[in-house]
């Protein structure tokens, strides 16, 4: 077996770009639940989900007989020739369950950017305005638009400009880190209330199309606002004429324990993105939002050869299943909290742990040289993945200064996988601080 992974490597070595890099180098045979073995027969507990992809698990049997009925059916007619009814009840199954009682519809495409993309051309039509405002720390792809919107320069952003115009950008709740120099909760929300004073200095409201943001920031560090920062900031947009697009593609399908984070706080975007866990792998993601906005496009305006791919709708129809059969958005909160135990138990232990975030079982840990000055800690961060993986664990770095340790774990993962991978990292975190 080792002759073929060293094969496999002069193989990937001399075909495949050096820039689709890899953060780990080993190769996948089987993955199920919250497991994945590789080709050389070792066992790892997936903590980090295909970044945040498979909110139900690897191989959940439901989504595969799905996906494996629709292939002996047809694999392909392009929704916009030939049209199939797969496609029109996830856009029922993803309508209804969307936070709000405005009437709703969606389309569908295959990422996560080209969702962004759609939101950003649906919400420059409707408005006929072409600015968007986006948030520092955010992340919103690696497309043109997406990049234009994203924070994070290294590396998603460096040497590809130039980048789209019309992208402004304004700080988000990162309490830990107030970029205003703030202390909640008696700043009353001055991030939010920053939105006015921005579209006075910076960006006029009547050019301004859309505001868009990710409910919890997911590669910018698993940051989450305070309660009412998103109800002001809708309050503002809707005062001036500007969309609110809640990015979900991280956060949707339970990974907070509700099926959409929105949930959390009552507001009701009026263009949502979705993708990643949407259909447990398969490429496709949907942009949802008010009737009248989706419907303001002329025909063939948005679109794409593959959007609605009939095998990924089939299985984000199955996912859709699993989450209610499985009261997947209860074990979700359960999982959350085992999860937040555990770290806020690491905290009292190891002085590197800044703080500990977030939302259900979307968590995350900042790491910190000293807790006083707060200076990021991105090698402490490496160290303790790299520890984790080599005792068999999966777990991602995130943040803009790479010092945030993400939890995406499946929702159905056990309390003996969560318990064993902790235990996993509470050791990477022993042999960071010896003595």
């Amino acid at each position: 077996m080792q002759n073929t992974v060293t094969a496999l490597n002069a193989l990937r070595q001399t075909y495949m770009a050096d820039g689709f890099a890899s953060v780990r180098q080993i190769y996948v045979k089987k993955a199920e639940g919250s497991l994945v073995w590789d080709m050389e027969g070792r066992k790892f507990i997936d903590f980090a989900g295909g970044i945040g992809v498979m909110n139900v698990g690897h191989s959940h049997p439901k989504v595969v007989s799905a996906v494996k009925a629709q292939a002996d059916r047809f694999m392909h007619t392009c929704f916009m020739v030939l049209p199939y009814d797969s496609a029109i009840r996830l856009a029922q199954k993803i309508c209804t369950h969307l936070p709000g009682d405005t009437p709703k519809k969606a389309m569908f495409v295959n990422s996560g950017a080209e969702a962004v993309e759609n939101a950003i051309k649906i919400a420059r039509y409707h408005t006929k305005k072409t600015g968007i405002i986006a948030f520092e720390n955010g992340f919103h792809g690696r497309t043109l638009m997406g990049m234009s919107l994203t924070s994070k320069v290294r590396p998603y952003k460096l040497g590809f400009g130039p980048f789209a115009p019309e992208i402004y950008r304004i700080p988000f709740a990162y309490c830990y880190r107030c970029p205003l120099g703030q202390t909640h909760p008696s700043c009353d929300l001055k991030c939010a209330r920053h939105l006015e004073d921005f579209l006075t200095l910076h960006a006029a409201a009547e050019t301004t199309a859309a505001l868009i943001a990710e409910p919890v920031l997911g590669e910018g560090g698993y940051v989450v606002p305070p309660d009412g920062y998103f109800t002001k900031l809708k309050e503002i947009c809707q005062k001036h004429g500007i969309l609110f697009i809640a990015d979900e593609i991280q956060t949707g399908i339970g990974r907070t324990g509700k099926l959409f984070a929105m949930e959390h706080w009552g507001v009701e975007a009026d263009i949502t993105t979705i993708a990643k866990s949407l259909a447990a792998g398969l490429p496709i993601s949907a942009v949802a939002g008010k009737a009248e906005i989706m419907d303001s496009v002329h025909a063939g305006g948005i679109g794409g050869t593959y959007g609605a791919n009939p095998l990924a709708c089939e299985a984000a129809l199955a996912v859709f299943e699993v989450v209610e059969e499985e009261d997947l958005l209860e074990k979700g909160v359960a999982l959350g909290k085992r999860l937040f135990s555990h770290l806020n138990d690491l905290e009292k232990d190891f002085s590197s742990i800044g703080d500990v975030r977030g939302l259900g079982p979307m968590a995350g840990i900042e790491l910190v040289k000293d807790r006083a000055t707060r200076e990021p800690a991105p090698e402490t961060a490496r160290a303790v993945a790299d520890f984790c993986f080599e005792k068999g664990l999966i777990l991602l770095v995130c943040g803009c200064y790479g010092n945030v340790l993400r939890f995406m774990m499946p929702l159905t993962t056990t309390d003996e996988q969560l318990d064993a991978g902790m235990d996993i990292l509470k050791m990477a975190f022993e042999a960071q601080s010896p003595g």
